[in-house]
């Protein structure tokens, strides 16, 4: 098979530049073009040492006429910008985005949580959702993929197998995320400057946080009946990496056994989540520099409440390895090129 040309939109920015870190490595894509605003005519390496010793193009700002020379476009973008370049897309392009642009199914969500008009609508409804381990190789079937965000898919992996089940009370479910500041993006820096980001603990968006959408649209698929949940984020002072900590109540008399043994099922073919035995704890640390999702079930005092731990990396799992993950997917590709590497974990 010919190697995959590859444009990269947003390339500077932390999930731009884990794409590309990813990409440089996978023996089917080659990178023809890497797209900026401010840093037009500069090298990546001013943004990454690490790849100062590989061949990769200048920094060029976008041009729907380089659509032509490419199969996959990556676009890592603020919110709004994605549906621009879809609706120049060629029949031969596929766009996976790492936004908000193409996740809600609905434009009337997307005006409410990311209060702008959506400039693309014929193109949401030709676009997936595309959690990989969910949606699969549905993904062959469109050409536009919305990857998922970064706390949803830390919260999504572990709780749709079992609200598919119907093994938990869907009215009380609590979620608590803690995020490394580059979820944020660069401008973390310069906007947190008086918060003493680098050595406090922030909640953000409480009960209105984006994600909260997404999460929502996600869960209900798997149930005829309304879904409670109350999900608050914290930015952390640590780079990277997610933990994101649920308390569940069980339904009737299952136990945690039963738990553990659905999620291990379920996901027995995922390569790239990983049931840990019951009551394992989980660091940010077990799961960085990784595509891996792990998920820890503990028991508490409450016999019918129990926690689970999901924790994955935020610029992988969370960006930029899923979207490579979809891309393999789409194109018959083998589902670990790019994203296996020796690293080793452990439980604590």
């Amino acid at each position: 098979m010919r190697k995959l040309n590859a444009l990269i939109a947003g390339s500077t920015g932390y999930i731009g530049v884990q794409l590309i870190k990813l990409l440089v490595k996978h023996k089917n894509v080659k990178i023809r073009y890497l797209c900026g605003s401010t840093s037009v005519g500069k090298k990546i390496s001013s943004y990454e040492k690490s790849l100062s010793s590989k061949k990769l193009p200048t920094i060029s700002k976008f041009n729907k006429k380089y659509l032509k020379d490419v199969d996959v476009i990556f676009t890592a973008l603020p919110n709004g910008e994605a549906q621009q370049i879809s609706n120049n897309l060629l029949k031969h392009n596929t766009l996976i985005d790492l936004s908000a642009d193409f996740r809600l199914k609905k434009s009337s969500e997307y005006l409410k949580w990311y209060k702008q008009k959506h400039k693309s609508l014929k193109n949401i409804k030709n676009s997936i959702y595309a959690l990989p381990e969910i949606s699969g190789k549905k993904v062959k079937d469109f050409n536009i993929i919305g990857c998922p965000g970064c706390y949803p898919t830390s919260i999504l992996l572990p709780l749709i197998p079992l609200i598919k089940k119907k093994l938990i009370n869907i009215k009380n479910i609590i979620i608590d995320s803690k995020s490394g500041y580059s979820g944020a993006g660069r401008g973390v820096h310069k906007d947190h400057k008086k918060n003493n980001l680098y050595q406090s603990l922030s909640a953000y968006g409480v009960g209105f946080h984006r994600h909260n959408s997404e999460i929502n649209q996600e869960l209900q698929k798997y149930s005829k009946n309304k879904i409670d949940f109350i999900f608050t984020p914290h930015l952390s002072p640590m780079f990277r990496g997610i933990l994101s900590t649920i308390y569940i109540d069980l339904k009737q008399n299952y136990s945690i056994n039963k738990i553990h043994k659905v999620l291990k099922d379920f996901h027995k073919k995922n390569q790239f989540v990983k049931i840990l035995n019951t009551n394992s704890l989980i660091s940010t640390n077990n799961a960085i520099n990784t595509n891996n999702c792990l998920i820890s079930v503990c028991k508490t005092k409450e016999k019918k409440r129990l926690v689970i731990l999901s924790a994955i990396d935020n610029l992988i799992k969370g960006g930029a390895g899923q979207a490579i993950q979809n891309m393999n997917l789409k194109f018959d590709l083998k589902t670990t090129e790019g994203l296996k590497w020796k690293i080793l974990y452990f439980l604590l």
